[in-house]
């Protein structure tokens, strides 16, 4: 008789023979080696981030898999493809796959409400389910909405569940969409509670070893961890290390994994197999989430549903304690790349965009051209929260939809940003479409010396949902 041990041995196996990526041919590396190494290198240096690990695969064969810069600074220990990185939200696709495992094993159902498994939670909690969590519908706000989340203070998975249930929802479950660490940090707790086993285990198991992600896993700072890169934030122009948090936080399902880019090769080569779960099981991961006015919205299951160059793109990033993360596969071209950083204020998406064009010019972002104002009103509505968020007048119920944090944290680092750039000379409107319910505005704005692109959503109640600035 096979012991439990063998048959797991047997389908790690069974996988590894179906999903491994192979090694492109050295004529087929070469290539394309130059001119990314060229591109990486140089925004390594326009963006100061101390390292950077990248790997690309093309129809299944592996291209490059390549680190620059350094893992360590303090000991000048160079990145390699085995270095490990924190995951950020990446690791919401593992939570995700976490969750789809226990549906398939018939233990959870994606229409379960939330009070099923927390029936002490807020009365207007009832609504919630499952598909709510993963596709952050919920209404649920992040734990440091407010700003007074303790960090530092070891919170256990009832702590946790008690202080979410304090915060008011944002909006009716499935009304609207609303990015939600809080949501996915639940889902990890309601594995734990129908599985029997902690959400981390759970993917060591049925997730990483079938699939010989041999040095992922959930982070642990206590433990001696080869290969594990610092991750840094610039603070005052000045390179500093991460800032800590306590260990348990560093646990829960909202993004608390380590890898490396050797293990998301692998994780690429599983995706591209539908590995691991059933067809239908990946159909709904991959599918757009439908709000309550019929409407979707380009997410899915951990995953954002996106378009380049009128082909699929699904995507996601990371950013935690100075780690940036991305993965982005550009499905009609069949390629895949993986950038994972460790400085907090590195554009992850960047470097992933800028190699995308490197193999395929139609990948290449679009340049956005003036196309004609038919919205005036709101042109001079978005044109004051420039000059409000300058002088550091910003209303929060005017921003009620906003990502948490924004208040205080974010106002005050666009106040400090347009302060620097002096006043607007010029600003047309180069985009204008719809996200789920939302109408998103992107202005091309002239400062001083500087032009920026200006970008903001506005829900169905005129309320500002997204709010940011980018260079052009």
């Amino acid at each position: 008789m096979l012991t439990q041990s063998h048959h797991l041995v047997k389908t790690v196996l069974l996988y590894l023979s179906v999903v491994s990526p192979t090694i492109a041919s050295a004529e087929a590396q070469s290539a394309i080696s130059e001119p990314i190494d060229e591109f990486v290198r140089a925004e390594i240096q326009r963006q100061n981030v101390p390292g950077v690990a990248i790997g690309i695969v093309k129809k299944g064969e592996v291209l490059k898999v390549q680190g620059y810069g350094y893992a360590n600074l303090e000991h000048q220990v160079p990145v390699g493809p085995a270095t490990i990185f924190q995951s950020g939200s990446l690791g919401k696709q593992f939570t995700a796959m976490a969750v789809m495992l226990q549906i398939e094993d018939g233990k959870l159902s994606l229409n379960d409400p939330l009070t099923k498994f927390f029936p002490d939670a807020p009365e207007t909690w009832r609504s919630i389910t499952v598909y709510h969590l993963l596709t952050h519908t919920s209404g649920i706000p992040d734990y440091y909405t407010d700003g007074k989340f303790d960090y530092r203070k070891d919170h256990t998975e009832e702590d946790l569940a008690r202080l979410a249930f304090g915060l008011p929802l944002e909006f009716p479950a499935g009304m609207r969409w609303n990015y939600s660490n809080t949501g996915y940090a639940f889902l990890g707790i309601i594995v734990h509670k129908v599985s029997g086993s902690f959400y981390g285990d759970v993917l060591a198991v049925r997730v990483f070893n079938p699939l010989g992600m041999m040095t992922a896993r959930v982070i642990n700072e206590a433990d001696i961890v080869a290969n594990r890169a610092a991750g840094y934030r610039i603070e005052n122009g000045a390179v500093k290390n991460q800032e800590w948090v306590s260990p348990a936080l560093n646990t829960t399902a909202d993004g608390s994994l380590y890898f490396s880019v050797r293990d998301l090769i692998a994780w690429d080569a599983g995706v591209r197999a539908r590995a691991v779960l059933k067809a239908e099981s990946w159909n709904l991961i991959l599918q757009p989430v439908v709000l309550k006015s019929g409407k979707t919205y380009p997410y899915g299951f951990g995953w954002f549903l996106d378009e380049r160059g009128g082909q699929p793109l699904h995507q996601h990033g990371g950013a935690w304690q100075g780690f940036k993360t991305q993965y982005s596969r550009f499905v009609g071209e069949d390629i895949s790349i993986i950038v994972l950083a460790n400085l907090a204020q590195a554009d992850q998406a960047r470097f992933a965009d800028g190699i995308a064009e490197i193999m395929s010019p139609k990948l290449a972002v679009p340049v956005l051209k003036a196309i004609k104002d038919r919205e005036p009103q709101v042109t001079a509505k978005l044109s004051r929260y420039l000059d409000d968020a300058r002088a550091g007048k910003l209303v929060p119920s005017e921003f009620a939809y906003v990502l948490a944090g924004f208040f205080p944290d974010g106002a005050k680092y666009y106040q400090e940003q347009l302060s620097s750039l002096g006043p607007v000379k010029r600003m047309v409107l180069v985009q204008r479409i719809e996200e789920g319910d939302d109408r998103v505005f992107e202005y091309e704005v002239d400062f001083s010396g500087h032009t920026m692109y200006y970008r903001v959503a506005l829900a169905p109640d005129d309320r500002v949902s997204q709010f940011g600035l980018r260079p052009k």
